[in-house]
């Protein structure tokens, strides 16, 4: 049997990026050999909103796979939504080495990669030529570290225009704390312009991001907004940037993992309260087994992403998540898994 506890220990001795590009080419051969993995999917799991059709609600987050260099293997892992980017404009290194960091006890990452990508012209190359997926892609995009943020609209908008034939759906990453001075953007004005813009060239379902860092009425306001505006629906959260959470933290990045469960929680429970019904939700942070993942479900949840937990746990991850969901959903009684999105609020 596959022991990923093994391999682990082995990936784990080099520096997390070097490690990362291993796992990268592991699965390109991955998709071009798919008979080596045996894809779990259950007609329970299977969810559908917005003219977007999943197998099943677990997503892999953005910033995995930047270049969408992996989606092909990802696919054949039973990932119902897999998330590329964030991707800007321009290509760019991203900021200086090192900027990955691992804390393996707590299964928790730190990063300050600073949206490292090719551009978005490889990246919609990429997807031009790729063979269809089971997995609904969508495009997460960012600003260029160089671009003033007065500026920053049209990034946006060049990034979409390029995409617009590849993407399922797209997101707009005003969250991350790697590039300097974002999140000043995650204020009203902005947030309305950019989706004001967005809505003008396509009718594909537009989500904005949002960081777990903010106080709760100004996330809202800025979530509320955002729908006002187009947008379709909301994924929270982002990357904390509360140190305090992880002994050791660097100064710098954001973190994410288990550590950050509880505070993308209940983030992510304010967010459902006041959007639930009114918006597609989607809930991110610290999510590393099928018992969290169907709570955020119940929550409000349409369908949920894991990162971390993917690097922690391996390739199998995704399975036992399923697995464990079906298993949930007949414990409780239910035909299938759009009767426990937002059964919470009753």
């Amino acid at each position: 049997m596959f022991d990923y506890g093994q391999l682990k220990k082995g990936l784990f001795c080099l520096e997390a990026e070097h490690a990362h590009a291993l796992a990268t080419q592991a699965l390109r051969i991955l998709g071009a050999c798919p008979w080596f993995f045996s894809r779990f999917e259950s007609p329970l799991l299977e969810t559908s909103f917005l003219d977007l059709k999943l197998p099943n609600p677990i997503g892999l987050a953005a910033g995995f796979d930047k270049d969408a260099r992996m989606l092909a293997g990802l696919d054949v892992l039973g990932f119902g939504n897999i998330e590329v980017g964030s991707v800007t404009p321009k290509g760019q290194f991203g900021n200086p080495k090192p900027r990955l960091f691992r804390f393996a006890k707590q299964e928790s990452l730190q990063n300050a990669m600073g949206f490292n990508n090719q551009g978005i012209i490889p990246l919609v190359s990429r997807l031009e030529h790729i063979k269809p997926l089971k997995s609904v892609v969508g495009i997460n995009l960012g600003k260029n570290k160089n671009t003033p943020l007065e500026h920053a609209l049209e990034d946006y908008k060049q990034g979409l225009q390029a995409s617009l034939g590849v993407g399922d759906y797209y997101v707009f990453n005003l969250s991350s704390p790697n590039t300097k001075n974002l999140r000043d953007l995650q204020n009203e004005s902005f947030v309305g312009e950019l989706f004001s813009m967005a809505v003008g060239y396509t009718h594909k379902p537009l989500f904005l991001k949002v960081a777990p860092d903010m106080p709760i009425d100004t996330l809202l306001a800025i979530c509320q907004i955002a729908l006002d505006k187009g947008a379709r629906g909301i994924i929270a959260t982002n990357t904390t940037t509360d140190y305090s959470l992880l002994s050791g933290a660097k100064n710098f990045g954001g973190i994410s993992g288990r550590v950050l469960e509880a505070k993308a929680r209940a983030v992510f429970a304010e967010v459902a309260r006041a959007f639930f019904g009114r918006a597609i939700l989607v809930a991110v942070g610290g999510i590393s087994d099928g018992k969290e993942a169907y709570e955020r479900i119940k929550m409000g949840a349409h369908f949920v992403q894991i990162f971390s937990a993917f690097i922690y746990q391996g390739p199998l991850i995704c399975r036992q998540i399923k697995q464990d969901i079906v298993k949930l959903l007949q414990r409780d009684g239910l035909r299938s898994i759009q009767e426990a999105i937002g059964v919470n609020h009753g």
